[in-house]
């Protein structure tokens, strides 16, 4: 097996490119392949890759555990399709997952070459993918989700385009929580801590929490998923 494992450290390897897209603003999405190994990048910046997703999974986890009998999740950005695999393998059958994926390439992407790497978690009848701006989909969307996962960029400061910057506001976790039903839960994936998004998050939610999840089983790298509650019961 070719694998970029075998480097130290694979965000450094010249990653073939297999798609390209630019988003309105100019900023470009590659994905990229190195053997059986891909990414999809922003520039010089990885931001998912099949390598290291097991905290994309935890994201899904931790949230769930929180939610008694979720019917309703929403997975913002679709990615490799970690997260929402890791959703729908535990979710009853009756439940549904609406995907909201911005870059509509990203979702062919899923459909034409990475599908496979998470089980095709896309195909699955209980899964809805809306190409769609995640944030302006919640504004519309009151009391409407038991769970919201969002996993759009590597962090509350390290964005993948720049008006992503609202979701991380006091007003834009005000946008979040009002999507959530009574006891609802939000979780948001991170390469990394943020005191100030925590401070945002106690100020605005409930039972907030940020927990640090491995990278990869294996190594030390730490991931964070922060976690806020509806303060409607």
């Amino acid at each position: 097996m070719n694998s970029a494992l075998e480097h130290e450290p694979y965000s450094m390897i010249e990653w073939p490119t297999v798609e390209r897209t630019r988003i309105d603003d100019g900023t470009e999405f590659v994905l990229g392949r190195y053997g059986d190994d891909w990414v999809i990048r922003v520039g010089a910046q990885i931001l998912m890759s099949n390598l290291l997703h097991e905290s994309e999974e935890a994201l899904a986890e931790i949230a769930l555990a929180r939610v008694a009998n979720p019917q309703a999740i929403l997975v913002g950005g679709l990615g490799l399709g970690y997260t929402v695999r890791a959703v729908l393998d535990r979710i009853p059958i009756d439940a549904q997952v609406t995907v909201l994926e911005v870059i509509p390439e990203l979702v062919d992407w899923n459909r034409s070459h990475v599908g496979a790497l998470a089980g095709h978690p896309i195909a699955d009848p209980r899964c809805r993918v809306v190409v769609g701006d995640v944030f302006d989909f919640l504004k519309i969307s009151p009391s409407v989700f038991d769970v919201i996962l969002l996993d759009v960029d590597n962090g509350p400061k390290l964005l993948s385009q720049p008006k992503n910057q609202r979701i991380y506001s006091d007003w834009g976790i005000r946008v979040c929580l009002a999507a959530l039903r009574p006891n609802g839960v939000l979780a948001v994936w991170s390469v990394g801590p943020n005191a100030r998004y925590t401070r945002k998050l106690e100020k605005n939610g409930a039972g907030v929490e940020t927990l640090s999840v491995p990278a990869r089983s294996g190594i030390e790298s730490q991931h964070v998923v922060f976690v806020a509650k509806s303060i409607r019961e």
